[in-house]
Formats: C-alpha cells, sequence, structure tokens
C-alpha cells in the first residue's frame, strides 16, 4: 500500500496502544492474534444480534455498512408486532397502547428521541426521525437558506454526494439565482485528496459577506474523511452564518456533539451505520437555539401541534422542536425497524463502539500495508476518519473487487478505481480483517 507523502509500514508488526485490554502490544499478522483481539473483544456478543450473509456456506466477510448496514435480529419481531396491531385494533392503533407498546402510533416517533440525541449529541427535543435524507435536505434548506440582495451563496465541497448537489442547485433556481453564481465549492488538494480544515474556515472567512448558508458532509462518503465539524460550526458562528451537516457516513460511526458544537441544522439516514433497513428512515436535528424563531419551513399536517392537531383550523402552528418541521403522517412499519435498530447502538454506546472501529480500521490499515499495488485515499489520522478505507487500485481494480466478492468480502466499488471497505464495530471482526489480508495475497 502507498500513499502520497507518506512511509508505509511494509513490515508485519506495528506498535499500539490497544483500546481493547489497555495494555501496551503490537500488531501481528496472524489469526491467532486477530483471534485474540476478538476474544478480548468487550462488543464481540453485538454480532450475535444480525444476520450475517451467507457466502459458500460459511459467514460472509461484510465490510459494506457504509452503504447498507446488516439486518438486526429483532428486526423481523419488530415489524411484526406493528403487523398485529393493525390487525387487531386498525385505526384505533393509533390512540391505544396494547400490551407490549410503549406507546400508541400517534406518538410512536417520541420512542426514538433518546437513542438519537444520545447518537448525535443533542437534546431529544432537537431531533426528530422522519422522512428521507434529501426530502429532509430540501425542508432544512426552505428555512435555513433565506438569500438577500447580498447574502445569497452557498459553500459547500467538491464533489460531495450528488444528491445534495442536486438539492442545492434546485434550491438556487427556485430563487432565480444561477447556481454557477451562487454555490462556491472547496476542492480538495491536488496532493492527497483531502479537504483539509483551514481550507473550509479560510473560505468561511473570505466569503462571509455573501455566505447565506454553509452545507456539507461531516464525513466524505468518497474518501471516508471527517470534516472537523466543531471547527467549522464555530467559524460559521463567528460570522453569524448557519451551518448544516449531512451525517449520513458519520452518524453512529464517529462521536458527534451537534448541540454543544452549535451546528444549526443536519440530516442523515439510518441504513448504513444504524442499520435501519434499505432505504430506511431518515431524521432531522434542528438545534434548539432556532425552536423559538418561527423559521419559514414546508409545513404540513403532522409538523402542527399535537395537542391541536385535529382541531383541523387553518393557520400552521408547529409542534415544539424539531417536531414542528415534520410534514406526513409516520410509516410506524419502517419507524418499528428504526427503533429496534437505533436501541442496538444506544445500547453498545458511541465511545465503545468507536474505541473499537479505531482498532479495527488500524489493523485493517496495517494489514493492507504489504500491498504496494494499493493506495490509501483515507488519512492514517484515526481522528480524520471513521470506519472506512478507501483504497485507490490503479492497475485492476475491477478486477480485485470482483475477486474479493468471489471470496465473500463484500466491499463497495465506486469508479474509476475505488474499493471502500468498512469493518463495522458493532458485527465485524478482527478475523474478518486479518481474512482480508489472507485473501489479498491470492490476487495481487
Amino acid at each position: 500500500m502507498n500513499k502520497k507523502n507518506r512511509t508505509p509500514n511494509r513490515g508485519l508488526i506495528r506498535e499500539c496502544v490497544c483500546p481493547l485490554d489497555l495494555h501496551h502490544m503490537t500488531y501481528e499478522n496472524s489469526l491467532a492474534f486477530a483471534q485474540k483481539l476478538d476474544q478480548a473483544d468487550p462488543l464481540r456478543s453485538f454480532r450475535d444480534r444480525f444476520h450475517i450473509p451467507r457466502h459458500n456456506g460459511r459467514d460472509a466477510i461484510y465490510l459494506c455498512g457504509n452503504s447498507l448496514g446488516l439486518q438486526p435480529k429483532t428486526a423481523r419481531a419488530a415489524v411484526e408486532q406493528e403487523l398485529a396491531i393493525w390487525q387487531n385494533l386498525g385505526v384505533e392503533g393509533w390512540f391505544e397502547v396494547p400490551v407490549g407498546s410503549e406507546q400508541p402510533w400517534l406518538s410512536y416517533h417520541t420512542t426514538c428521541k433518546k437513542a438519537l440525541s444520545d447518537i448525535l449529541g443533542a437534546t431529544p427535543a432537537e431531533v426528530c426521525p422522519m422522512n428521507a435524507l434529501t426530502v429532509n435536505l430540501h425542508l432544512l434548506l426552505a428555512s435555513f437558506y433565506r438569500p438577500t440582495a447580498t447574502k445569497f451563496k452557498i459553500l459547500t465541497i467538491k464533489g460531495d454526494f450528488p444528491s445534495d448537489q442536486y438539492a442545492l442547485e434546485t434550491h438556487v433556481k427556485q430563487h432565480g439565482l444561477q447556481p454557477s453564481e451562487v454555490i462556491i465549492e472547496i476542492a480538495p488538494h491536488p496532493d492527497d485528496q483531502l479537504i483539509h480544515t483551514t481550507d473550509i474556515q479560510n473560505a468561511i472567512a473570505e466569503h462571509a459577506d455573501s455566505l447565506a448558508v454553509i452545507w456539507m458532509s461531516g464525513l466524505n462518503y468518497y474518501t471516508g474523511q471527517v470534516y472537523n465539524m466543531a471547527a467549522i460550526a464555530e467559524t460559521a458562528k463567528l460570522h453569524c452564518i448557519p451551518v448544516g451537516f449531512d451525517l449520513a457516513h458519520a452518524i453512529g460511526n464517529v462521536p458527534l456533539r451537534l448541540h454543544d458544537w452549535g451546528v444549526d441544522f443536519a440530516t442523515w439516514c439510518s441504513y448504513k451505520y444504524l442499520n435501519g433497513g434499505p432505504g430506511a428512515i431518515s431524521g432531522v436535528f434542528v438545534h434548539e437555539k432556532h425552536h423559538e424563531q418561527n423559521l419559514p419551513r414546508l409545513a404540513g399536517w403532522w409538523g402542527y401541534r399535537e395537542d391541536k392537531r385535529f382541531e383541523m383550523t387553518p393557520g400552521f402552528l408547529p409542534a415544539p422542536g424539531a417536531d414542528g418541521w415534520q410534514i406526513s403522517t409516520p410509516n410506524i412499519l419502517a419507524l418499528s425497524l428504526h427503533r429496534a435498530a437505533i436501541s442496538i447502538t444506544a445500547e453498545a454506546g458511541i465511545a465503545a463502539l468507536r474505541q473499537k472501529s479505531e482498532q479495527l480500521t488500524g489493523y485493517l490499515e496495517y494489514i493492507l500495508s504489504p500491498f504496494t499495488d494499493i493506495q490509501l485515499l483515507t488519512p492514517e489520522d484515526p481522528n480524520q476518519r471513521g470506519c472506512q478505507l478507501s483504497l485507490l487500485v490503479r492497475k485492476r481494480g475491477r478486477e480485485l473487487f470482483n475477486y474479493l466478492t468471489e471470496q465473500g468480502i463484500i466491499g463497495d466499488w465506486r469508479e474509476p478505481d475505488c474499493i471502500r471497505l468498512a469493518p463495522t464495530p458493532l458485527y465485524n471482526t478482527f478475523e474478518d480483517v486479518w481474512r482480508v489480508g489472507e485473501a489479498l495475497k491470492g490476487f495481487l
């Protein structure tokens, strides 16, 4: 593995402090060592809570939680419980609390708030599960992108996820403006293909007089780089510019403290590291400092004050907090999957998950180090990455990806030459990581 401006580790041993047992130790490229780490892992039992796909009669090595997380074993029962309520109560399920349920459907979303707030570093009033990521982004931009004659520009990063780009473009056009004249994109450095915190801070300061909003991913889907959201939010606050983050690849992956950082708004998806299922429910964060500002928004009946919702009167009265950004009746079956999944993440705890994640991804980096045909795009600094490593394979990259898939190693391919592998601490093991290296020996 090579990296511009890096001295790659070619050996089989690396000094480290392993947080799993808190003793000074070394990385070793051996099955026995990987299994020793797995035995010492305090989170090892969480793997048994997920269905692991099978390949040729054995568990696949699933390193694609950055695209779609695995199914919790509690998922089927969670959906079946709500199906039973629908079967037995019909419409009364919105108001009655059957045995075994926490809330009627009418307030079902509130049962997700504690877990979400813990994962996001927010208060329960600041979060609400709802809709899908890009839908929520449009709703939030309607509130936070309010261009004036002098402050009308949007600051973002170049090459951010396409949905985010399209959302920004269309909002700009809705205001009769031209995206090429409004959207400012911060480009990666050509030497390392990363965007440095100072680049973002300098761009904020440079364009402060014309910026209406800052919107960007908190963790780059392609490179795996985590941006310093705290520093970015602090700089934005100094210039009185609202800042929002797409947390699709950050939530459930890296520690977040949205409230303390002063982030204005955010949205995410829950089908990656939160394991909520394909197309799972998203959610929004709106900082409490905005709750009493009566911000403009695209309103719907479900965002109306719950205590007056059924009065059916004209004139929108938003529900308190982030709930006031709701639009439509929630999908209870999807919410049941969401609640079952995020409860696992909340139980494990972001601090413990992060601790194991740094070790898993660090071990993967070490295992990959002898392979000189692989270039690591993701930063080496654990503070600048989550679970994912993005590997640039200039020669036979797609062929290598297909080979790994045939070996039961499930990753993700991004054109033209990038393989993304994400060892996820809830269900991946150190043995999984070691076996990636063994598979690579048969190809490279």
